[in-house]
């Protein structure tokens, strides 16, 4: 198990080999959901509505999937660190049995309270039952993507972010050919709309299942005895949902800040300002996708070498990765600023959209090393067992300070739109700064404490 062993070697090294795998495995997971977008589109307008309202709904979904990822990760690569390996694959029996339990709630919710839900938003006609059938669908399939995520936790927490790169692209491919085979009813499938849509999805996710179960059966930490002989525990699974459901709090957040945002923009540009956040969100999560590869290099790592009381080491990979953030996100920031008209352009070519676009991104382009920040901040905080740092900013970030400072600057301030995207840079400023002052202090209080035992 020697090169999974992230507490010794160059730790430079080892953030290179996780965060390049990982980042490219989000460019696909994005595009993926680029794929569905499109799709939607050809068969309606309405359909494209539904399943853009399904959006807050689906996300629930994917919050609960990588919460308890990231918590697994976290107390996994912890045992690891200990050279644990009877942890390593109690923490992975107990997870995945808490994965089957969670997706068989959210299923059973989801089919429940699905249409409310869409009620809820206002969402109403055709565009309901679009969306209606789209989610029954993908909640059937909740199980899949939290086993995903888990099975994915088991890898990364011994230093493979290959295999889930791997099994994005593979599942990228694999929804381009799917959706319209089950839309249009093509090969003498049913003609299912929307439905078809999540069926190709969750089709893709159990291909994930198996494909990743494979990977964990044959990776070095893995001992099918040791598995045998691991045992559930209701201790174990609170422990894990205890790790993870802050990450999850925090994901549901950003759906939250959606509704605010989306608000404001419709109250100070209409359309032609929601459309233009649309194309210039899209811009952002492809320009800040190094962040999240970073986020990943630094949850495992330091998860390790926190596990292994290597608290130098903990701290030299939260240098490292803002290192590189700073780099990266910089750079970015460069490119996008000069090429926003260009880049706009794109995704909508009316002028006005263009025009609203380009001042928004040459605006946000700020918030840039924010994210970078706020994401290797709490990464390490996961890494150390202080879950509840995520949903904290979380909140902060995405509700608190948005529902004030939209207003004060757009309406107050009489800044309208721009106030928008001047209060989106100050509200991640001031999160990563609570971001980082929160790090430095708890890394400082464990090394005393270290030092005093």
């Amino acid at each position: 198990m020697t090169h999974t062993d992230l507490t010794t070697g160059d730790i430079k090294a080892h953030i290179k080999r996780l965060t390049i795998p990982a980042s490219i495995g989000w460019f696909f997971n994005t595009m993926f959901n680029v794929v569905d977008t499109f799709y939607a589109g050809k068969i309606s307008t309405t359909a494209l509505a539904g399943l853009s309202m399904s959006f807050p709904i689906f996300f629930m979904v994917i919050a609960f999937s990588s919460g308890l990822g990231t918590g697994s990760t976290a107390l996994i690569s912890n045992a690891l660190g200990r050279k644990s390996r009877e942890d390593y694959h109690r923490l992975g029996l107990n997870a995945l049995v808490l994965a089957w339990i969670l997706g068989l709630g959210l299923m059973a919710f989801g089919l429940l309270a699905g249409r409310h839900l869409f009620q809820l938003m206002g969402a109403e006609g055709e565009a309901v039952i679009h969306g209606v059938r789209y989610t029954e669908v993908i909640f059937f399939g909740a199980i899949f993507f939290i086993t995903n995520h888990i099975l994915n936790a088991m890898l990364a927490s011994q230093g493979d972010t290959r295999s889930n790169r791997n099994y994005l692209f593979v599942a990228f491919v694999l929804n381009i050919i799917l959706d319209p085979i089950f839309m249009f009813g093509w090969l003498g499938f049913p003609v299912m709309g929307t439905a078809g849509v999540a069926l190709a999805t969750i089709l893709v996710q159990l291909y994930g299942n198996v494909y990743m179960a494979r990977k964990v059966w044959r990776s070095p930490a893995f001992d099918l005895e040791l598995l045998k002989s691991a045992r559930l525990s209701v201790r174990t699974m609170l422990d894990i949902l205890h790790q993870g459901l802050p990450a999850s709090l925090n994901m549901m957040t950003t759906s939250i800040s959606f509704f605010i945002l989306n608000a404001y923009a419709m109250r100070y540009g209409g359309d032609v300002v929601v459309a233009a956040y649309g194309a210039t969100l899209r811009i952002e999560q492809l320009t800040t996708l190094p962040a999240l590869g970073l986020n990943m290099a630094a949850l495992t790592i330091a998860g390790q070498n926190f596990g292994a009381g290597h608290l130098d080491r903990v701290r030299e990979v939260y240098r490292q990765c803002l290192k590189y953030g700073f780099v990266l996100m910089t750079s970015g920031m460069v490119i996008i600023f000069l090429l926003a008209r260009v880049l706009i352009s794109t995704f909508n070519n009316d002028p006005a959209v263009v025009a609203a676009g380009v001042t928004a991104i040459r605006i946000v382009v700020l918030v840039f090393n924010a994210y970078m920040l706020i994401n290797v901040s709490v990464a390490i905080m996961q890494a150390s067992k202080r879950p509840y740092v995520a949903m904290g900013i979380g909140f902060l970030r995405q509700i608190a300070l948005p529902s004030f400072m939209f207003y004060f600057l757009g309406t107050t301030l009489a800044m309208g739109v721009r106030g928008i995207w001047t209060g989106l840079v100050i509200d991640n400023w001031i999160a990563a700064a609570v971001a980082v002052l929160y790090a430095h202090r708890t890394l400082r209080r464990m090394e005393e404490v270290r030092r005093d035992q």
